[in-house]
């Protein structure tokens, strides 16, 4: 059996219930956990389908450690734990929020993520603010760099359109804007395994397509060896050398030079 994953725990955050806008004239209000030095640059963590659980936790406190201010949305399942089975059920349920198998299409989950980095930007008076999207929510961290409040994103194996392998989940507004923001603060960072069967080589190669050409590389992707789904969680491995690690250096690396 592996060893636990040391983290600290969500009582160690402190928390605030942020409400902000959907589609269609709804609301969404979810609790905010919030944890790292007051003057540190915000980075907000987009929890994946299996939850907020301890591999996500260890990656805020690597954050925190680092010096970044994490804001951890907690949109569904329990804390701290793996629950990939329930959270499915949950999902499923929250149609309003997300639009699991629209291709060419934005969830609306984003314009909530987009309202809360504008109220984190407000709140901190920060340059920008920082995301990681991870396989569900993967392609948030994309979309999100649409917006003035958010300088720097990280797209670790964006998975949706759940089946749709070779589309992309966002809409074609939100693609033209992405692109022409990239170009104004450079490029955004996107990783996946190679042998990974949910966020497959297709999905990479549509984002490559559509956000790349010879002129400009608007989002760097980097392919990571062998088999895995999360890179800088579940499994990531916390070893110098390892190339999860260097994916790691490398993300916080960004955060500093695009956030501080």
């Amino acid at each position: 059996m592996a060893d636990p994953v040391p983290y600290v725990s969500v009582s160690e955050y402190s928390k605030f219930n942020f409400k902000g806008p959907l589609e269609e004239k709804h609301t969404f209000k979810r609790p905010i956990y919030v944890r790292g030095p007051e003057s540190g640059a915000p980075v907000m963590v987009i929890q994946e389908l299996p939850g907020i659980m301890p591999e996500t936790l260890r990656l805020c406190d690597k954050l925190v450690e680092a010096g970044f201010r994490v804001y951890l949305p907690h949109l569904f399942g329990p804390l701290g734990k793996v629950s990939m089975l329930g959270n499915v059920a949950r999902v499923f349920c929250m149609r309003r929020e997300f639009s699991l198998f629209a291709a060419n299409k934005t969830s609306p989950i984003v314009t909530w993520l987009r309202a809360l980095c504008v109220h984190i930007r407000k709140e901190t008076g920060a340059k920008g603010v920082g995301s990681i999207g991870m396989c569900l929510t993967g392609n948030f961290a994309i979309s999100l760099m649409a917006d003035d409040a958010v300088l720097a994103g990280v797209a670790a194996q964006p998975s949706m359109p759940l089946g749709g392998h070779a589309a992309l989940h966002m809409s074609e507004a939100d693609v033209a804007q992405v692109k022409t923001k990239l170009e104004d603060v450079g490029p955004m960072l996107g990783y996946r395994f190679e042998e990974d069967k949910i966020c497959r080589g297709e999905k990479f190669e549509a984002l490559e397509a559509t956000f790349n050409d010879d002129d400009e590389t608007r989002i760097k992707l980097t392919t990571l060896p062998g088999p895995g789904h999360s890179v800088l969680t579940g499994h990531f491995v916390d070893q110098a050398g390892h190339p999860t690690q260097a994916a790691l250096d490398e993300v916080i690396g960004y955060f500093r030079e695009k956030l501080e």
